[in-house]
């Protein structure tokens, strides 16, 4: 640096050292000489010192030290958010206005006319690949696969049993004098067998022969298949025909149970599949005697089983069960389940797969009857005491 002059006339002398610090020395008769500072002393703010060795007040130190805050604080300052000015209603509707269309700019929310074609085009592109894509998908599936059979089967599942008359749960309580305890439970089975009338199955299926099974696997898969008749006849005193109240109104209750239908399935590896029931719990002799119509077997004849498609006018077989002696006023567990080779009947975790299990309790006709007339007798008596008591306030008065 040139030398240059102070007030005083001496002449200032700046020497700076390699790392930048510079120290000014002030010499006799008021001149300064500069000496450079030490490695370690260059981390501090510059010092003005005397020669004699008097230390200058460190006003520039703190100088130093504050000029970085203010700079900070400036600049934050400068990017402070600044609030916004409340904005009137009017102010708001005009904005949503002018951004719903702008008259200046012809532009609808935000966009002009070009820009909202290219949009709907892009999306109407996309949207009918997309379409395209899932119509070819569906199209190979569907031509792929059979409408009569799996095209891959691991293996045959065992048929479930189903019962009728099929409320919510399987709790079958009534009082036989009672007939509104148990209609539900008539007009169900009624549902049941409306497409195992005489009429429909001579009209719709063929009389077939029993104990075999009736395969017809030589036919077209398109082809229909000639479907075996069960007549509701069969049932006997569970047909509904002879006592339309299927023995609820005198207390012998039937149920009818029916196999789940599987496609392809043979039943009983050649041999019928029969069905039993029995107390779960409790006693047997509570369920009394049990009645099977026809049979207590679902023949051969009726399996294997085509599908809906071509097995159209298909009518699963049915076995009635009639309890004819069971334990009035008891809480009896009936189960019913399947037996045969190829039948599981004790799945813990299935309760409808080879069985059915339900409740039955039947009330006694005469022991209503006899507490429906002591009902009828106590408020006879009560309404006869009222009407006593009625006259005599009355005489009072």
């Amino acid at each position: 640096m040139d030398p240059s002059t102070t007030d005083g006339g001496a002449e200032e002398k700046l020497i700076k050292s390699p790392l930048g610090c510079v120290q000014l020395l002030l010499q006799a008769g008021g001149s300064r000489s500069a000496e450079v500072s030490s490695p370690n002393e260059c981390h501090k703010p510059p010092k003005v010192i005397l020669k004699h060795g008097v230390e200058l007040e460190e006003e520039q130190e703190e100088l130093a030290e504050h000029q970085p805050l203010e700079q900070e604080d400036l600049n934050f300052e400068r990017w402070k958010r600044r609030p916004i000015p409340k904005r009137t209603l009017h102010q708001k509707i005009a904005d949503l206005k002018t951004y719903l269309w702008n008259a200046e700019t012809n532009e609808f929310m935000g966009r002009s006319g070009k820009s909202w074609s290219l949009i709907l085009l892009f999306y109407a592109a996309l949207y009918a690949f997309l379409a395209a894509m899932f119509g070819g998908c569906m199209f190979c599936l569907m031509w792929s696969i059979s409408p009569y059979h799996p095209t891959f089967n691991d293996r045959v599942m065992p048929p479930g049993l189903t019962m009728a008359p099929h409320l919510e749960g399987h709790d079958i309580a009534f009082n036989a004098s009672d007939r509104k305890s148990w209609k539900k439970y008539t007009r169900s089975i009624d549902e049941f067998l409306r497409s195992y009338n005489d009429a429909a199955q001579d009209r719709k299926n063929i009389r077939c022969a029993h104990d075999s099974y009736f395969m017809q696997d030589h036919l077209e898969d398109s082809s229909e298949r000639i479907a075996c008749q069960f007549k509701r006849s069969w049932l006997g005193e569970c047909s509904g025909l002879q006592d339309p109240y299927y023995g609820y109104s005198h207390g012998r209750p039937c149920i009818l149970l029916r196999m789940n239908r599987i496609l392809g399935y043979l039943p009983g590896q050649g041999k019928p599949v029969n069905v039993t029931c029995g107390v779960k719990k409790g006693p047997q002799e509570a369920i009394g005697d049990i009645q099977f119509f026809p049979k207590n077997i679902f023949d051969l004849n009726y399996y294997p089983y085509y599908g809906k498609l071509r097995h159209v006018n298909y009518s699963s077989p049915v076995v009635a069960v009639r309890f004819a002696g069971v334990q009035q006023d008891a809480h009896i567990h009936v189960q019913c389940k399947l037996n045969g080779k190829g039948i599981i009947n004790d799945s813990p975790t299935d309760r409808y797969l080879g069985s059915v299990t339900f409740t039955l309790e039947v009330g006694a006709a005469e022991r209503v009857g006899k507490q429906t007339g002591r009902r009828s007798r106590s408020s006879r008596a009560g309404l006869k005491q009222t009407g006593n008591q009625c006259g005599s306030s009355a005489d009072q008065s």
